[in-house]
């Protein structure tokens, strides 16, 4: 697979300022292949470590904070020299050694020369001061991309058809129309990679499925691990619900929908680990679009979005024999896998997660806002053809002066229309330059 985070990791090599990399993310997204397949690439060797095969390994962290003695022990046990500058070391599930993650402070300090990437699993879980702070560099990895899927799937011509647009102009028909069909496929995959590598090299839909079970039966089980006793069942009861939630009109998270009788003060820490795990996306209302967004939400109000596609689209139920059924998948309750494909694909691009705004009298909503540069940007999704917004209409009236651009995703073709960019659904990923280009 191509993976675009392999280029990131190529720029942290090759930064001045390198630290030791923490590679965030959600399990099974792809860090250690990631870590490995940059190692390959472009270092003499990769001295691999997992802290969870290998929990004797530990032991060098706890007796020692002396780098060199650290990296003589480690040199033994993988059978080869470390060589400064030339040895990618990796630290996998580093999450189970605090000693480690305490130890990367003095790889920044001492001995800079070592070029040092961690992952694991629930790293964000872990709060703050777990970390050295001022002493790692982070990352974020998340599912496949759809130019990644389709990479993936041996669309390369479209990928980069993808990638190379530079003007906005009509799509033609001959990548279109294939773009669309393809989009429905990845609906069903989503981006997690063994999902996506499955459909790539035996088109079988059903061994997709069997996958997409396995990672969400993984993920309860790492509730159940990891989680703080009291928020086990709670963080559960809310991952559960969130098809349900996604599907009413209006999708705002509701604690009572998780559980009957549940309120915030009592599920708030088990929804926060859900998030912290990157397997849901918190967006927050916000009361008016004002600069920094985040001075103006409204931490009441949220909506609560899965990590994956897919994975929304297995864990609702919603067969894949939808994708043969005209737009239906796309469409399917209330267009909730369009709005978390969107959401999905605006995250890599994004500093901070988006907002949504609304409004009670009319009822009135925007799916997302986002800030692009000092801009506010309003972002409504339509999973279909028909783009009546009448959302985006009553914010340009309550906003007009500040709202140079707004932005409509949906089944039509790349248009500029006054100051209202309809973006195609396959192009999301481009959606930040696609912004640049209509902002001039």
């Amino acid at each position: 697979m191509r993976r675009a985070i392999i280029d990131e990791l190529a720029k942290w090599k090759g930064s001045p300022h390198r630290k030791p990399l923490i590679l965030m993310g959600a399990r099974q997204v792809g860090k250690t292949w990631a870590l490995k397949e940059f190692g390959r690439l472009s270092y003499g060797n990769v001295a691999y470590f997992s802290f969870d095969e290998q929990v004797e390994l530990c032991q060098f962290f706890d007796t020692t904070k002396n780098v060199d003695r650290i990296v003589q022990n480690l040199s033994v046990v993988s059978g080869g020299p470390i060589v400064p500058e030339k040895t990618l070391i990796v630290f996998d599930e580093i999450q189970d050694c605090n000693p480690a993650l305490n130890a990367l402070k003095y790889f920044c300090e001492n001995a800079p020369q070592y070029h040092v990437a961690c992952a694991g699993s629930l790293l964000g879980t872990k709060i703050e001061g777990a970390f050295p702070v001022g002493k790692v560099d982070f990352l974020n990895m998340w599912p496949l991309t759809f130019q990644e899927f389709l990479v993936a799937n041996g669309d390369e011509n479209l990928a980069d058809y993808i990638a190379r647009i530079e003007r906005i102009e009509s799509v033609p028909d001959a990548f279109f129309n294939p773009l669309m069909e393809k989009l429905k496929i990845y609906f069903i995959t989503g981006g997690m990679p063994e999902a996506v590598a499955a459909w790539a090299g035996e088109r079988d839909i059903s061994r997709v499925e069997i996958i997409q079970d396995a990672i969400l039966a993984a993920y309860e089980r790492d509730f159940s691990k990891h989680a703080a006793k009291k928020d086990r069942l709670k963080a559960s009861h809310i991952w559960n619900s969130i098809p349900s939630q996604l599907s009413r009109e209006n999708k705002k998270f509701l604690y009572g929908a998780a559980k009957g009788g549940a309120r915030a003060r009592e599920y708030e820490d088990a929804l926060e680990w859900l998030v912290g795990a990157g397997l849901a996306y918190k967006t927050y209302r916000i009361e008016k679009p004002g600069l920094p967004l985040s001075a103006y939400d409204d931490l009441s109000a949220f909506k609560l979005y899965a990590l994956d596609v897919g994975l929304l689209r297995a864990k609702s139920g919603l067969a894949p024999s939808a994708f043969a059924e005209g737009n239906r998948l796309f469409t399917e309750f209330r267009g909730a896998l369009a709005e978390n494909y969107v959401l999905q694909s605006l995250m890599p691009g994004l500093r901070l997660p988006p907002r949504y705004w609304s409004k009670l009298h009319p009822r009135r909503e925007v799916d997302f806002i986002i800030q692009h540069e000092n801009i506010v940007v309003p972002i409504e999704v339509k999973s279909g053809k028909q783009t009546e917004s009448p959302g985006l209409k009553t914010y340009q009236e309550n906003y007009a002066e500040d709202t140079p651009l707004r932005v409509r995703f949906s089944a039509r073709n790349l248009t500029l229309d006054g100051n209202i960019l309809n973006i195609p659904l396959p192009l999301a990923d481009v959606a930040g330059a696609l912004i640049g280009m209509a902002l001039g």
